[in-house]
């Protein structure tokens, strides 16, 4: 931001030289880049913060000098004298657009002489629309006419950007907020053309755009020598809006600049009422009686709670109530309520970034001086701790990453062909954002899969390498009920060249170190990307925390992929329910075990889970372990569709020595249960 001192000087005495006064705005936030001297008048260039759009212009660097300084400051205040005909008799003004343009203004000025500018005007200008080249040279400001550099004035004045349209270019007499047409074009006032879509949002006549909105006005309805009536527009744009466009179009402005760091709401009708003041000096005109504004209310303020003890805590030092609320009030904002420790401030319209009562304490520090807080200011500092969640987290980033699995990064929105091709949770749409966050990508994940998939299919082609991949992050599943709200996921998710029982067995893994119990507990399963009979929930006490299986080549030939691919993605919310992160004592015996080794005759269909469950039910709290060793079939001595499976039963005994009678009698209870529950047969 470049302030003319001269410039400054109408509105605030200034208390010191330009060298101090430059440090001492460094020191309250406004960094000083460089000071140049142009055609005699100083020129101060301040560093100004996005959260800083208030000292945009020269007023608000003036408040500024005036709160650190304690120096009454002088902002004028326009007179205008609407005695034209009513406004409403000349011009519509339809906002189809509010989420973009929350507020729109508009005068009209009749009879007006579009001229050349007075000296002062195009002196102040110069001193501040300027730039140096590379050999060292100045590019200065080229006045326009009286009419735009009025405009360019007020910008620098009060930082709110305004533009003017020739009254008798606009068909229809009207003007119309709306979006933009996809393909929609427009001729701006560089007499470039530019391709709009629907995101972009224009200021349109009755028949075609006039402007895009807050970032630059069209050739169409510029003002020239010939312009006899004018419309003022003041307004209030979002800066989400102007980013985006100024970005897509490669078309950034002073006003984009400006309304990207948001404006004041309420200095919107100051700034219009001022423009027209000064144009009417310049180029003469009459102004239409009244002003149109598609928001006249402007929403209060909340007030924000300061309480004293706060502000101690976390700067050191000790400040009066009268002097934490002098500062606080030169700074614009109002005291509503509050003792002598806690107080409720109202912030002003133009600092929005005033919201928190740490914001209100930075202001104080600030203001009184952060050169003023002594370094030995004894402030108290809590240990932190980690949460259970981190701790889970790097449980689970020490397990993957052991297993040879590499930790990946992969955008939140996608395009609809990644997100149909693997959706483990829902078969539900997924959620869309209404303006594409990546080129192509509107939508939000339902699964990470299809990312990590492509990430390995990269990973091939450039490279030839096979890339075990995983990722922590959300996903975004829309309702199941009817008026069931959307819900945010907190998942882990892992594509792998294992085979299903490799990646199965990593995720059991992960289930000790986070100290869950519950037995991994697996269920057929069909879902969307997944082979026919290749995926299953993934169970823990019969919830359902996750699926695994191995994804169908239909899916994989789309990455050209030839290589089978294992998955799996679990709730990380789910696995924290069941988690025993902090280890809890365990007696240990004293006393010797006992080992048996069990050979059974079972159906094929019998899974090792079920056999466990019935073993452990069977024995009790005398079982120290039971281990799975292996699986053998043969056909000829057991049958078809029978199995052997072999286990290792550790016995033992907290409070005596486990004789071979009680240990036989335990193991008895096993093969009893076992051939109750399961059919199985003991193998002599």
């Amino acid at each position: 931001m470049l302030v003319s001192l001269k410039w400054l000087a109408n509105y605030i005495d200034l208390p010191m030289d330009h060298e101090e006064l430059a440090q001492r705005l460094s020191l309250s936030g406004l960094n000083h880049e460089s000071t140049d001297e142009i055609d005699g008048q100083i020129v101060v260039d301040l560093e100004v913060t996005s959260n800083r759009g208030d000292c945009l212009g020269h007023l608000g660097v003036a408040r500024e000098i005036g709160v650190l300084f304690n120096l009454e400051t002088r902002f004028p205040e326009p007179i205008i004298s609407d005695t034209g005909p009513s406004i409403d008799d000349l011009l519509k003004v339809d906002n189809q657009f509010v989420d973009a343009c929350p507020r729109y203004t508009a005068r009209v000025i009749q009879g007006v002489k579009v001229g050349p500018s007075p000296a002062w005007l195009v002196e102040a200008l110069q001193a501040v629309f300027w730039k140096r080249k590379v050999d060292g040279s100045i590019e200065r400001y080229e006045s326009i006419n009286n009419v735009v550099d009025a405009t360019n004035y007020v910008l620098m004045e009060c930082g709110q950007p305004l533009h003017a349209f020739d009254y008798s270019k606009l068909s229809g007499k009207q003007i119309v907020v709306r979006p933009a047409a996809d393909g929609e074009k427009m001729q701006a006032i560089d007499h470039k053309e530019y391709q709009l879509d629907s995101a972009m949002c224009v200021i349109a006549d009755a028949v075609e755009p006039s402007a895009v909105a807050g970032v630059m006005g069209g050739a169409k309805s510029e003002v020239s020598e010939a312009t006899t009536d004018l419309v003022i527009e003041s307004a209030v744009f979002t800066p989400l809006s102007i980013r985006r466009t100024a970005r897509k179009l490669k078309l950034h402005s002073p006003s984009s600049y400006r309304f990207e760091r948001k404006v004041d709401p309420v200095g919107v009708e100051w700034a219009s009422r001022r423009v027209c003041e000064m144009i009417v000096d310049l180029a003469g005109g009459t102004i239409a009686s009244g002003m149109i504004d598609t928001a006249p209310t402007i929403p209060e303020r909340p007030p924000v709670v300061l309480r004293l003890s706060q502000l101690e805590r976390i700067l050191g030092i000790q400040l009066s109530r009268g002097e934490v609320t002098r500062i606080l009030e030169a700074l614009g904002c109002q005291t509503s309520a509050g003792g002598n420790e806690v107080t409720e401030y109202t912030p002003p319209s133009w600092r929005h970034d005033l919201t928190r009562e740490a914001d209100l304490i930075e202001e104080v520090a600030r203001i009184h001086g952060y050169e003023k807080i002594p370094d030995d200011s004894p402030i108290p500092v809590a240990p932190s701790a980690k949460r259970p969640f981190d701790t889970a987290l790097s449980r689970i980033r020490q397990v993957l990453t052991a297993s040879g699995i590499s930790e990946a990064m992969t955008p939140s929105v996608v395009t609809d062909q990644l997100d149909q091709a693997v959706s483990p949770w829902t078969e539900k749409p997924a959620l869309k954002t209404q303006v594409a966050m990546l080129k192509g990508a509107k939508t939000l994940r339902r699964s990470m899969i299809p990312s990590l998939v492509e990430g390995r299919a990269k990973n091939w082609a450039s490279a030839s390498l096979n890339a075990d991949l995983f990722e922590i992050a959300h996903l975004y599943l829309p309702g199941e009920g009817e008026d069931a709200l959307p819900s945010e996921q907190y998942s882990l998710a892992m594509v792998t060249g294992e085979d299903y029982f490799s990646l199965k067995g990593t995720l059991e893994t992960l289930c000790v170190r986070m100290g869950i119990s519950s037995i991994l507990d697996v269920a057929p399963a069909d879902r969307t990307g997944f082979a026919k009979r290749g995926c299953v929930e993934l169970r823990l006490s019969d919830e359902v925390v996750g699926y695994l299986g191995i994804l169908d080549k239909k899916v994989l030939k789309k990455w050209k992929l030839s290589d089978a691919v294992c998955a799996a993605e679990l709730s990380l919310d789910a696995l924290l329910r069941h988690a025993q992160l902090v280890p809890q004592q365990q007696a240990v015996s004293t006393f010797p075990s006992v080992q048996r080794d069990l050979n059974f005759v079972v159906k094929e269909d019998v899974a090792w889970r079920e056999m466990e469950r019935v073993v452990r039910s069977a024995i009790g709290e005398s079982l120290a372990s039971v281990s799975y060793r292996e699986t053998y079939r043969d056909a000829d001595k057991d049958g078809k569709d029978q199995k052997r499976v072999l286990m290792s039963v550790e016995l033992q005994r907290h409070d005596s020595t486990l004789s071979g009678e009680q240990a036989d009698a335990l193991v008895g209870q096993l093969i009893e249960a076992c051939k109750k529950e399961l059919s199985a047969e003991l193998l002599s």
